[in-house]
């Protein structure tokens, strides 16, 4: 009897360690996720080197190959101009006046920390749909996007198949914007490959609840694009999220919505 009760006891030592292994190697390498968006994205996606869709072409729904559109039409950088008497810098200002529409090189999703089984591991989800304008008047700017829930995905389908479902309700919900109640006060518009940080206060609605936030944002000016980077805390309890925890799976209680928007004359 004693024979089998030690047998018994290393049966069990020997399912928990496997368990805890194999908890051990799908955290640390079959969960993949996305790493932080840094000012140095921001710059290579603005200038092309990411090894993204070059600017000037554009990438259809449902399609693999980019089609090719109108090149952009040159203007003098912002940076080449010499301001005299104020006139010069008000005259490159103005070459950026209008709308800008996002191109698919834009990154738009969430960052949370969770725990599976006591290891701490971080989930992201991403999405390039993004659909919105940025309209600039001088040195004063505005954003209003819009991204599609559903198309928010991570390395995971069934973290997905969550996030949609029970998270954020995306069939009830299925948007989730951003828009700014206040100008963006850049000052001045930045030289070709030079970054400004300014304060952006707007709305973030969220499975249909809205609250007004304040957060930095980073911009910069390529050849023919504007990027705009940034990340906004959110708890979910503000916008009606219960705490996604499920199981053996324990989340914060709030996280990150982060993004780099890349926006293209309309």
């Amino acid at each position: 009897m004693n024979k089998w009760i030690k047998w018994a006891i290393v049966a069990v030592v020997v399912v928990v360690a496997l368990g805890a292994g194999a908890v051990f190697v799908y955290t640390q390498f079959l969960v993949d996720s996305d790493p932080e968006l840094t000012t140095e994205d921001l710059s290579e996606i603005v200038s092309g080197t990411d090894e993204s869709e070059p600017a000037g072409t554009e990438v259809p729904p449902g399609t693999d190959a980019p089609v090719e559109t109108d090149a952009p039409v040159e203007t003098d950088a912002p940076g080449d101009t010499a301001d005299t008497d104020g006139a010069a810098s008000d005259s490159a200002a103005s070459d950026f006046d209008g709308t800008w529409t996002p191109s698919r090189d834009s990154l738009f999703g969430y960052r949370v920390d969770e725990q599976i089984a006591g290891v701490d591991v971080t989930a992201t989800g991403r999405s390039n749909e993004i659909e919105g304008s940025l309209e600039i008047d001088g040195t004063t700017a505005t954003i209003d996007v819009t991204v599609l829930v559903e198309n928010i995905t991570s390395d995971d389908s069934r973290r997905d198949a969550q996030f949609k479902g029970r998270i954020m309700e995306a069939d009830e919900f299925p948007q989730a914007t951003f828009v700014t109640t206040e100008p963006i006060e850049f000052g001045e518009i930045p030289a070709d490959g030079e970054q400004v940080t300014v304060p952006v206060t707007g709305d973030v609605t969220l499975k249909g609840v809205s609250n007004n936030v304040t957060f930095e944002a980073t911009a910069e000016v390529g050849e023919d694009r504007i990027g705009v980077l940034g990340n906004i805390p959110v708890v979910f309890a503000d916008y009606g999220i219960d705490n996604p925890s499920f199981g053996a799976i324990r989340t914060e209680d709030e996280g990150l919505i982060e993004f780099i928007l890349v926006f293209e004359p309309a």
